[in-house]
């Protein structure tokens, strides 16, 4: 007798969770030969030194495991960039990990500090794997949203969002999609809000380094009381323009950390060695990281000016390279249909807000990135400018 082979059936641990908008897009962009300001990630290539770093960290022989925490001179170089930054001492030792990126880093934290039943907070809209690594934390998201106008945070909101199962905190500034980034009246509202409470903080900073107009980056590691109970997470992807690296790190006092690190050692275990001995070597230039807010502030400015000349209309854009626009006076449609009207008839890809929120949101809104060469907004403005 033969049987047909036969997978057996499996409950997923993520129903909800099919191909991302951002997989979705970029598909189609391909498909049309659009302009790709979809994807959050350059079209052009990181520094050559810093390529020749990594390349000579191979020849020199650095390509066998490298310490579960991640190599020590990358440690200390990131202690000493945070020390020198935000004026926070971290203890290169037990304080800091080198991650495989930031999306790592983050479902490393949710798995390591949330226990089933907890309730962990998030500040909609937002970046989209927070929930799943809650989802599967066992854990429940409560999202309280932004301000509708300003999209900073509505800090009435978020006091009456807090509960005694309120484990964890999930912020992120520069804010992804938004462009919104923390004041330091903001972080020490926070910091007042916490004080009476056990509540842990995640901060993501992945766009630490893309902050306009002079602005400082409000990091918590600059607040003590805030590092004290706080993990931060950062990339190396986003800021060296090499997200295909997927190196980033963590920083957090010692007890944070070491919950951190039984997860880390089982989900990854380790990160690339030849890319850590390299970036150790390249950030002893604070040059490349110093010079990122003007780099980006003048792609942002020339995107910006562009678009002015059409229908869109503009949000603000205090950082990160994102750039939000509401499309309201050229088409009603939702926003995931009007991101597939706009690859096939202007030929420019961008991202449906819907993507961050659970619920479509009101207002219709969608994200360019400005990541790319100027030959490559200047065409995609051509297009936009058309409709």
């Amino acid at each position: 007798m033969s049987f047909d082979p036969r997978t057996p059936p499996v409950q997923s641990r993520l129903p909800q969770v099919g191909t991302t908008i951002f997989t979705v897009m970029s598909a189609l962009a391909q498909q049309h030969d659009a302009v790709n300001l979809g994807q959050g990630f350059p079209d052009f290539q990181g520094d050559p030194a810093l390529l020749d770093a990594v390349n000579r960290a191979m020849r020199e022989g650095h390509n066998q495991y490298p310490p579960m925490a991640g190599v020590p001179a990358l440690r200390e170089a990131i202690a000493g960039k945070i020390a020198a930054i935000h004026g926070h001492h971290y203890d290169p030792g037990s304080d800091i990990t080198v991650t495989a990126g930031a999306t790592q880093a983050i479902l490393t934290a949710v798995l390591a500090l949330v226990q089933p039943g907890d309730e962990v907070v998030v500040l909609e809209p937002c970046y989209d794997s927070y929930e799943p690594s809650i989802t599967l934390a066992g854990a429940r998201t409560v999202r309280v949203p932004l301000d509708p106008q300003s999209l900073h945070v509505d800090f009435d909101r978020l006091a009456a969002a807090l509960t005694p199962r309120t484990r964890l905190l999930i912020i992120n500034t520069p804010h992804n999609p938004s462009g919104m980034v923390w004041t330091e009246d903001e972080r020490a509202q926070l910091r007042d809000l916490l004080r009476p409470t056990d509540i842990l903080v995640l901060s993501d900073e992945v766009y630490e380094h893309m902050v306009f107009e002079g602005r400082p980056h409000a990091s918590v590691s600059g607040d003590p009381e805030l590092a004290a109970r706080s993990i931060v997470v950062s990339s190396f992807g986003k800021t060296f323009h090499v997200t295909g690296w997927k190196v980033g790190y963590v920083a957090a006092p010692a007890p944070l950390m070491a919950e951190f690190r039984k997860v880390h050692q089982f989900n990854v275990f380790t990160v690339n060695t030849p890319m850590q001995h390299g970036l150790a070597a390249y950030l002893a230039d604070p040059a490349p990281y110093r010079d990122l807010p003007a780099f980006y502030q003048r792609k942002r400015d020339l995107f910006r000016q562009g678009l002015a000349t059409t229908r869109f209309q503009l949000l603000p854009c205090e950082g990160t390279y994102f750039q939000c626009v509401d499309y309201s006076a050229i088409s009603d449609l939702g926003d995931a249909a009007f991101c597939q009207w706009l690859i096939e008839h202007a030929g420019v890809a961008a991202i449906p807000l819907s993507a961050f929120y659970a619920e479509p949101p009101k207002r219709p809104l969608i994200r360019f990135c400005f990541a790319k060469q100027d030959e490559t907004l200047t065409r995609a403005l051509a297009r936009l400018q058309a409709l």
